[in-house]
């Protein structure tokens, strides 16, 4: 081994030795790029490919936003050759000053860190900034022909890999007024099979479009190349209203469900512009929620955002800046309108479900890396959330009735986020305690939840007797204290405190809310086993509510029941038989023990007082007992959710109609 190592450290000395000045490699003009093309575009994937269009569209969009443009045509061809061109000032040729024999457009097509975007004096805002897009597209393109228009005559010139292969040339036969243009092909020694895709570059003209109210952009595609059909051959794009089309584009078109009925959620804009001080530039946006669609739509926000035109899918400080400004007028309206809740708004409730386009034109912005995917200018946070928050501000204040749809759909998320945390926090518990069940519930031997079943009772006396009469092997009991919290009424934060609904759904084990997954149910039927009387209604009223507004896939799927305990004992002689109110009590007087004139009534103050025997055999045995399932009336004149808000939420006047309406219908109240 000694050896070895020996030789080894001697051919390292070898290696060094051999490292002379000869070994420096320096790249000159363009090579650089086409020696390492990934350090300028990213790569040479499809994605790369498309960056090459995005430097030159970019170069024509920022003629358009300086305002020396109104119009931009894209060409794709057959043979993977692109053209853009714009009607600008086009590219100066006269002798650059520091290169007098060379041209200001061979300058900039064949040297890095060339152009005039390096101040604000030709261009107050722009895409480019780092002087190298253009001549990266010369020194990766095997052909690149440009041609110039400016001062009523017109200049032509062609490039290969990033070199001149033609002197700059005046073309008498142009027709072409003013603007440049570039016609370039992928050197395939780059990019090998990759291809321009219509697809994408469509969708890249179509934002610029949407950028600039003012531009107009001409599409144009061979149609051997087009493979999709909603990809036209040629389409003029131009959008007058800016953001406001392209956020409608993106919320358009309705969908429907298998019946057919539309369910798109309604959409309400925040839109607008502003500048920002001191001529640093300026802000425009475009924001939707949705505010018709439910915690079970599923639906997921999203933003779209842009800098000086250039794409930032990867967001940034001018992300930032939006974001705080719309979570910061959320919480001062809330607190306005003195809403409890909003303590727990976050900037992820109020984006998330939201849907955002943001357009920020900023002097001298830096961006993370050449492709410019993240804006990284560290004043961008403080001008687009000042310049929005006020906006934002008299829009809330000035739509009162829609902030305060807007204002709760967000809270909802929050409260879905609440839950959704807790049920983490649960699972968590339990991975890592294995099984961690509530200290009052008896469960079961069995571990088949298709065998399995749970009775919640009402206290600790109707527990121990339930806990008696039950099966051990398939039946389990969970006592409630009391009445269970009303959660049609209680904010999320009380019903995560509450120790009682905390127990249940952590027995059940199906989690709650949008996380409620009934294959994960312990027990294949829930029996709400409560006394056969006005609180024992009311108490499996408040469960049925919980069931209801938490876990709503357990009633969809049959899992809910109710017990039928017996309200009186009848007995006579060697006869004994169990009536659930008074009019059955009244039917067996009559029926079952005909003239007998001296009937023993009993009458059970609760399941606790009821011996462990008769609690079997009238409400536990399955054999003997009588359940009712409980299922969602879809035939109501309203929705389930509006009749158990209208029976169980804030509004007491709704109550109080309903039983006048309904005050006919009842007999022998039992109070």
């Amino acid at each position: 081994m000694s050896t070895l190592f020996q030789k080894n450290q001697t051919r390292s000395t070898a290696i060094k030795a051999e490292y002379t000045a000869k070994d420096i490699e320096v790249l000159e003009g363009l090579e650089p790029v086409r020696k390492r093309p990934g350090m300028y575009i990213g790569g040479t994937d499809e994605k790369a490919l498309h960056h090459l269009a995005a430097e030159v569209l970019d170069n024509a969009m920022d003629e358009v936003v300086a305002g020396f443009a109104t119009k931009i045509e894209i060409r794709l061809e057959a043979n993977n050759i692109l053209t853009i061109s714009d009607n600008g000032r086009g590219i100066p040729v006269d002798p650059h000053p520091k290169f007098p024999h060379l041209s200001a457009l061979e300058v900039i097509l064949t040297t890095l860190h060339s152009g005039g975007k390096f101040d604000s004096k030709v261009y107050s805002t722009s895409g480019g900034l780092h002087g190298v897009g253009i001549s990266v597209v010369n020194a990766l393109s095997d052909l690149l022909e440009v041609e110039i228009s400016r001062q009523k005559q017109c200049w032509r010139q062609t490039y290969s890999r990033g070199h001149s292969q033609t002197p700059l040339i005046m073309d008498e036969q142009s027709t072409r007024k003013k603007g440049t243009s570039m016609r370039f092909h992928p050197d395939p020694e780059i990019f090998e099979d990759a291809q321009f895709k219509p697809a994408t570059l469509f969708q890249m003209a179509r934002s610029k479009a949407y950028l600039f109210k003012g531009a107009e952009i001409e599409w144009w595609c061979d149609p051997s190349l087009i493979k999709d059909s909603r990809i036209p051959q040629h389409a003029t794009l131009h959008y007058p209203e800016g953001l406001l089309d392209y956020l409608q584009d993106l919320v358009g078109g309705k969908s429907t469900n298998e019946e057919g009925i539309d369910v798109q959620p309604s959409f309400e804009f925040f839109t607008g512009e502003a500048t920002f001080p001191d001529q640093q530039g300026r802000v425009e946006w475009a924001v939707t929620w949705p505010i018709s669609a439910s915690m079970d739509d599923d639906f997921e926000g999203q933003m779209t955002s842009f800098c000086n035109t250039i794409p930032t899918p990867l967001g940034g400080t001018h992300e930032s800046g939006i974001r705080q400004a719309l979570t910061r007028g959320f919480k001062d309206y809330g607190e306005r309108v003195n809403n409890k809740r909003i303590s727990n708004l976050t900037a992820e409730d109020v984006n998330g479900g939201g849907i955002t386009v943001l357009s920020a034109f900023i002097q001298q912005p830096q961006f993370q890396g050449q492709t410019k995917e993240k804006l990284v200018s560290a004043n961008a946070t403080k001008l687009v959330e000042n310049a929005i928050k006020d906006h934002f501000d008299h829009w809330l204040a000035d739509h009162p009735q829609l902030a305060n749809q807007v204002l709760e759909y967000v809270l909802n998320r929050a409260d879905e986020r609440l839950r959704k945390k807790q049920s983490k926090d649960v699972a968590r518990a339990s991975a890592t305690r294995k099984l961690r069940l509530p200290g009052k519930l008896t469960d079961c031997t069995n571990t088949d939840p298709n065998q399995c079943e749970i009775f919640l009772v009402e206290g600790d006396s109707a527990g121990g007797s339930a806990k008696q009469a039950r099966s051990r092997a398939t039946q389990a009991v969970l006592p409630l204290k009391g009445k269970i919290l009303n959660v049609a009424t209680a904010s999320l934060d009380k019903m995560r405190a509450n120790q009682e609904v905390a127990d249940l759904i952590l027995a059940l084990g199906c989690g709650s809310g949008r996380d409620c997954n009934p294959t994960k149910l312990r027990y294949s039927r829930i029996i709400i086993m409560t006394d056969a009387d006005v609180d024992g209604a009311h108490i499996a009223s408040l469960l049925l509510t919980l069931f209801f507004q938490e876990m709503r896939p357990l009633i969809e799927k049959g899992h809910i029941y109710l017990a039928q305990p017996p309200l009186y004992r009848l007995s006579h002689s060697q006869q004994t038989l169990y009536a659930r109110d008074d009019a059955e009590k009244d039917k067996l007087l009559k029926t079952a023990f005909g003239k007998a004139t001296k009937v023993d009534i009993s009458r059970f103050k609760g399941l606790g007082e009821m011996p462990v025997e008769q609690l079997r055999n009238t409400t536990m045995d399955p054999i003997k007992r009588t359940l009712l399932k409980v299922a969602l009336n879809l035939n109501l004149e309203e929705s389930p959710a509006d009749f158990v808000n209208r029976l169980m939420g804030k509004n007491p006047e709704a109550r109080f109609q309903f039983i006048q309406e309904n005050a006919k219908f009842a007999h022998d109240v039992d109070v």
